[in-house]
């Protein structure tokens, strides 16, 4: 293949040029993309909205710990490993771009299959499908249970404060947990099982202060989490064991510290009253529907929740980064720029917009300008279907080293041990570059799967409705069929609950 040939020297100049210009053309897309204020398809609002500014990100040269942390670097940063592997130049997966419209076809072929022709019906991403699993509507049935007198704000409210705490306890659960719905009596495991298991944790009042109102999370609330609270609420023992549990549990109580911001939570600490804050801000804009830029609503989350992250995450300047990365396939840094070997990627953060936004376009119908600022989630169904589909292959070396990583790990009592694949910490530079990978190949199969589906204009599928129909499902079906023992993803990461 031509596109693969190792280059000469006297080639290599030219080469680096045509580098240079293919990522100028992949981020003067981006750029555009920013402007744009396109609807929130899925959610039931109209696929246009009056034209809203959307604010830039910060001069990395200037404040590049504000850059890092904005929504834009996310696609920015990504787009620099997306070029080197359209190339095959990355530095631990071989890429073969035959695969790519098969991986396309692939998503393609789940999509037509739980949805054709009714493709506009496809829910945008987000953990309110989560709640629902088994077909029982139990957020539905949980608005319904509130007394008429409960009004719509406050019913937004409550989502978000459920939701919120719902997607900090939504990390890769593990191979041997499962929840026992105390409502229901069925069993359910992975991201579904989390959410029941959230959900009947919030109506039993575990995250409030109140004890004549239970369905709130406020920061007094958070305050009796720990560990043990957390295990019991869990149903983690010795014989059913949750991944993370310690990570998750310390994401909630700082939490419970980060909600005294009263700006973003008001009086009472609850995240639900961010719904205030957004509605009453400056930048959002009063018209037959309110309209929020969704740089706000990331400002929110960013700086409200900056609090909750690990301490031990990359920082700049001494400013803690969150889910940000260094990267060798990064362009090298100059000397006092370090900045420019990281990629960030956000994905709890991004994760958590993606599904508030849920809820609020629902029961308020606010609509969020500028939404395609928020990229595919980097983690390890979408990016799992990348390696799964042959898109993606992991290079001999990091192989070996993966294996011996995950042999190591079994002799662990209560680790996997069966189904033998790689296994890496989530600061390894091959989990940083797939991660990197799998947020500009995302961009791509966008484009791609609504060619094939001959979807066109506004009938085009958004980025939030192909995870939720079709790559995150996909990658979640392949591993079921590649690996069907414990149906993990085709290379594992050491989770501490809070990246995935």
């Amino acid at each position: 293949m031509g596109l693969f040939k190792r280059k000469d020297s006297k080639n290599s100049i030219q080469s680096d040029k045509e580098e240079q210009e293919s990522f100028a053309s992949n981020s003067a897309r981006t750029s555009n993309a920013s402007l744009r204020s396109p609807g929130f398809k899925g959610s039931g609002l109209p696929a246009s909205i009056p034209e809203l500014p959307i604010a830039k990100p910060p001069d990395p040269a200037l404040d590049p710990a504000a850059y890092l942390r904005s929504i834009h670097a996310v696609r920015d940063r990504a787009n620099y490993i997306l070029v080197k592997a359209k190339r095959n130049k990355l530095n631990h997966f071989d890429v073969d771009m035959t695969k790519f419209a098969v991986t396309a076809s692939y998503i393609v072929s789940i999509i037509k299959r739980d949805y054709a022709p009714e493709y506009e019906s496809i829910p945008p991403h987000g953990r309110w499908q989560h709640f629902d699993v088994g077909g029982r509507p139990r957020v539905n049935q949980l608005l319904q249970s509130w007394p008429s007198t409960i009004d719509a704000q406050e019913r937004t409210r409550r989502l978000i404060d459920l939701f919120v705490v719902s997607v900090l306890l939504d990390a890769g659960a593990g191979t041997k947990w499962s929840y026992k719905s105390k409502e229901s009596g069925k069993v359910y495991s992975r991201s579904e099982g989390l959410a029941v298991a959230a959900l009947e944790m919030f109506k039993s009042g575990l995250f409030s202060s109140d004890p004549t109102e239970p369905c709130q999370v406020d920061g007094a609330g958070l305050k009796k989490i720990t560990v043990d609270v957390l295990a019991k609420g869990m149903q983690h023992s010795e014989q059913n064991q949750l991944a993370g549990l310690e990570g998750r549990a310390g994401l909630l109580i700082r939490l419970s510290d980060a909600l005294n911001n009263q700006d973003f939570f008001g009086v009472d600490a609850r995240p639900g009253n961010m719904l205030d804050y957004l509605l009453s801000h400056p930048s959002t804009l009063a018209s037959s529907v309110p309209i929020v830029p969704i740089t706000t609503l990331w400002s929110v989350l960013m700086d409200g929740l900056a609090g909750i992250w690990p301490p031990s995450r990359t920082q700049i300047d001494g400013v803690s980064i969150g889910d940000a990365w260094v990267c060798s396939s990064m362009p090298q840094s100059p000397p006092g720029q370090p900045w420019e070997s990281i990629v960030p990627f956000h994905k709890l953060t991004q994760w958590l917009c993606y599904s508030i936004m849920v809820p609020m376009s629902k029961l308020m119908n606010i609509h969020f300008a500028g939404s395609d600022l928020l990229t595919g989630l980097p983690e390890y169904r979408n990016g799992g279907l990348l390696i799964d589909m042959g898109l993606l292959t992991l290079k001999e070396d990091d192989l070996k080293r993966g294996i011996e990583g995950y042999k190591e790990n079994a002799q662990i009592k209560g680790q996997p041990n069966v189904e033998v694949v790689p296994l890496f910490n989530a600061d390894d530079d091959v989990i940083v570059e797939w991660r990197a990978a799998t947020v500009g190949f995302l961009d791509e199969l966008l484009d791609e799967v609504n060619g094939q589906l001959g979807l066109r204009g506004e009938d085009q599928l958004t980025l939030p409705q192909m995870l939720e129909a079709g790559s995150w499902k996909g990658g979640r079906e392949i591993a079921e069929v590649s690996r069907p023992n414990t149906k993990e993803p085709p290379i594992m990461i050491r989770s501490d609950g809070t990246v995935f």
